[in-house]
């Protein structure tokens, strides 16, 4: 994969990146990975050559060995970085299906819900007929998941 086509970014496009290459990519369970993505899990991977293209993330050192970056704009997780190394958030890649978790960190600390959640139904198809309805009516504001000459696009601002 060359370095053009690794990029990604925040959700309103206030901060994008580029890496050169990917390596492990994995799902930490652990309680600060829990609250620094707000969800069940924090999915990560390694990130080789990293550079800023738009911006940069603000900062918070959620331990005393790592610092958490996000943007402050919109809010977005975008990296765990620690002392010889820099993650990047999964969610954060223009295309997350490069970097499929090979992985899980932390099993101690996992939610009892996550080995669970292949058991949840999907919605009757009704209503997700109405949400499908709803979604199509949806403007999406979000950055696209691809690099821009500018960002927010002249019609948003």
């Amino acid at each position: 994969m060359s370095a053009e086509n690794i990029t990604g970014g925040c959700q309103c496009g206030a901060v994008r990146f580029r890496a050169a290459g990917l390596g492990r990519a994995s799902i930490c369970h652990c309680r600060m990975c829990q609250k620094a993505f707000g969800g069940l899990f924090g999915p990560l991977v390694t990130a080789k050559g990293l550079e800023w293209t738009r911006g940069e993330p603000k900062r918070f050192a959620s331990s005393n060995v790592a610092r958490r970056g996000f943007c402050a704009a919109c809010g977005t997780p975008l990296t765990y970085e620690y002392e010889g190394g820099i993650d990047v958030a999964i969610g954060a890649l223009d295309d997350p299906n490069l970097a499929p978790p090979t992985v899980q960190l932390n099993p101690a600390d996992k939610l009892a819900v996550y080995d669970e959640l292949h058991r949840l139904p999907g919605r009757p198809p009704d209503e997700q007929a109405a949400s499908d309805a709803f979604l199509a009516s949806v403007e999406n504001h979000q950055h696209p998941d691809h690099d821009t000459e500018s960002w927010p696009s002249k019609e948003r601002q």
